[in-house]
Formats: C-alpha cells, structure tokens, sequence
C-alpha cells in the first residue's frame, strides 16, 4: 500500500468532519505509543513548554540516578536510551529552545555523573556530537537567548 503525501492528507482532513477527526485521532492513539505520547503533549502540555521542560529534566535526572557505572559498556548503553527518549520528548516539541534546554541538561548530567567519557571514543563522540546539536540549536535563537545558552555551554565544554 502506497502512503499519501502530506498534501494530500491535509486535504482529506480538512474535509473530514469534527467527529471523523475525532474518530481518526482515537484510533491513531490506539496503534503505536508514540503516537498516544504525542497527542498527550499536544492536548495537555504543548501550551505549558516550561512545565514539560522541567517534568522532561526530573524523568532524565531520575534516570541518571538508575545509571550503572560499573561497566562502560554499560554506561554507554544507558545513555544511548536516555539520550533516545530525550530526542523523541525534542521531537514531539519541534521547539529549538526545548533542543537547547534539554541537551544541555543532558551534557550538565554526564558531567555531574563523573562518567569517564575520555576512556570510551563512542562516548567522546555522542557527547561531542550533543554539544555540535546545541551549538546548531543556539544558532537559531533569539540573540538573548544566544548570549545565556552559550554562556552555559562554554562552561559545560570547558570540563
């Protein structure tokens, strides 16, 4: 089965009625969780972005507390699923200010964990390339904005 372009589904929907919009939003919740995920942000969070941010940073830091440090490997496991989960809540927002608030806590909790990301190149490189992604994501911010992110980041690149 060959998928409609996105033109194309815009058209249908905004023919659709408000019930079969309804109809086609429950069923889309009911097939995948990330799908229930997003339109959980979009009807209950998207108008508060400050309150999604922190609730965003208190799931990271939690799962930082979880973090095994035992084994490296390990380690670079666990931060590849937090590091997966945070993308999938910048997705959701499309919002390069949440990109920027959420990667810098990301890098400020690799730090503060004293994880070794000298000793493994695949952990240099996934915090090397968050701080490139910040860098990117503060390019495209209001010029106040800019001032007060990079500030945070020259001291988070500094370690």
């Amino acid at each position: 089965m060959k998928s409609a372009t996105s033109n194309e589904l815009k058209q249908e929907l905004m023919a659709a009625s408000p019930k079969k919009l309804l109809e086609l939003c429950l069923r889309l919740a009911r097939f995948k969780k990330e799908n229930k995920e997003l339109l959980t942000y979009l009807l209950f969070e998207a108008h508060d972005e400050a309150s999604y941010i922190q609730s965003v940073k208190d799931d990271m830091d939690e799962q930082f507390a979880q973090l095994s440090q035992i084994n490296l490997y390990l380690t670079k496991k666990s931060l590849r699923k937090i590091l997966r989960a945070t993308n999938k809540w910048i997705r959701y927002t499309g919002s390069k200010l949440v990109e920027t608030e959420l990667l810098l806590h990301f890098c400020k909790n690799i730090n503060s964990a004293k994880i070794p990301i000298n000793k493994s190149t695949a952990l240099t490189n996934l915090y090397n390339q968050q701080i490139k992604k910040i860098n990117a994501s503060i390019i495209l911010l209001h010029e106040d904005l800019q001032h007060d992110y990079e500030k945070e980041l020259e001291v988070i690149s500094s370690k």
